[in-house]
């Protein structure tokens, strides 16, 4: 008996079960974290100026509503102001949408493997997660998906570009999917890595809302605007779901801090997307490397990329941390890659050449010749 079952507190089993969310472990001293999907460059000076005003007021709670940054955004994307919601990273705010759609006896569905927060979300509101397997190639199976809906379902999760394997959705299969949907049930599409996309085919969901109005968008200013450290993300949707969101939201979980970086890296959104675009550039050249070494990489729209390691996913993250770079590994299926410091790619090759020389002929992860 563990000292935990001598206390006597009854909790949720179910909640006891799920593994809790692990960040990616830090970077060697002399190494490159490449496991946590961040954004390399620091922020701008003008953000961090922004930020720095706040903290005089330390002693105050935040305009947690953020009207100002809530106003910004809805004129950007043509929506009223209502139909924007903030809130800590677009994971709480899936968080507070979930808990809003699903309950004991309900159901969510998505694809599998996608963003590892899902399962635990999903556990904590206290309905089922019904996981969908990606295509070989990494992507969603959207007919797979809607063939698992039920008359329990409540949420769909839609990850583009998916986390981990880097894959879109495209426009054209997001329509047929959303046919498909019944009317009345919640369609989350996660579009975290939205800004890194460069495939002209992929869908842009917050156009959409108009046709959809069971349609939420995610989006987030972690990734390709750099605050990661400060947690702030958005949901664009239908104003009565947002306020269903809204209430089960923790209260005054936005910070001033965050909400005043986002807007300042708004006005400075033209260096922020130069920056992204250095990004997806480089991203595009590692994984042609990649393929030149034999690997099988999904097609990569994020600001990472996916190695199908399988049963040698341990044994690869070993030899990348073991040459100073972390990865995320999700054993027993791949290795996350996130695209850094233009100095981390040709070490990072280096341990990559070798791991794939290691891998069975025939493995997944191998291209075949």
């Amino acid at each position: 008996m563990s000292s935990d079952d001598t206390l006597g507190v009854r909790l949720r089993p179910e909640i006891v079960a799920v593994p809790a969310y692990r960040q990616g472990r830090p970077a060697p001293a002399d190494g490159y974290k490449l496991s946590s999907n961040e954004n390399p460059y620091p922020p701008l000076p003008s953000v961090v100026d922004a930020v720095a005003a706040t903290l005089g007021e330390l002693n105050r709670y935040p305009n947690a509503g953020g009207a100002d940054l809530r106003a910004r955004l809805a004129e950007r994307h043509g929506v009223s102001v209502e139909q924007v919601h903030l809130g800590s990273g677009s994971v709480a705010l899936l968080s507070q949408l979930i808990s809003a759609a699903a309950g004991a006896g309900d159901e969510v569905v998505y694809s599998w493997r996608s963003f590892e927060a899902y399962p635990g979300l999903v556990t904590v509101a206290g309905a089922t997660s019904v996981q969908v397997p990606n295509r070989p190639d990494g992507s969603h199976d959207l007919d797979a998906l809607a063939d698992a809906i039920t008359d329990r379902t409540r949420v769909v999760i839609v990850c583009t570009p998916n986390n981990p394997t880097g894959t879109i959705v495209t426009a054209a299969d997001f329509e047929a999917f959303m046919a498909r949907v019944p009317s009345d049930l919640l369609v989350l599409l996660d579009e975290a890595y939205y800004e890194f996309v460069t495939d002209d085919a992929a869908v842009d969901g917050i156009p959409l809302l108009s046709r959809y109005p069971n349609l939420v968008v995610l989006r987030t200013f972690s990734k390709a605007y750099g605050l990661a450290a400060l947690r702030i993300g958005y949901a664009v949707g239908p104003a009565a779901v947002l306020n269903a969101a809204r209430s089960a939201a923790i209260p005054l979980s936005v910070t001033d801090a965050s909400r005043v970086a986002a807007l300042a890296s708004i006005d400075a959104e033209d260096e922020l997307m130069e920056r992204v675009a250095r990004i997806a550039m480089v991203r595009d050249r590692l994984r042609d490397a990649l393929l030149e070494q034999g690997w099988a990489v999904p097609e990569a729209q994020g600001n990472f990329v996916w190695l199908a390691t399988g049963e040698q996913t341990e044994a690869a993250n070993d030899a990348f941390f073991d040459a100073g770079l972390t990865v995320r590994a999700f054993p027993p299926e791949g290795i996350r890659i996130s695209v850094g410091e233009e100095q981390s790619v040709d070490k990072l090759l280096q341990v990559a050449a070798d791991v794939v020389r290691n891998l069975p002929n025939g493995h997944p992860g191998k291209r075949l010749g």
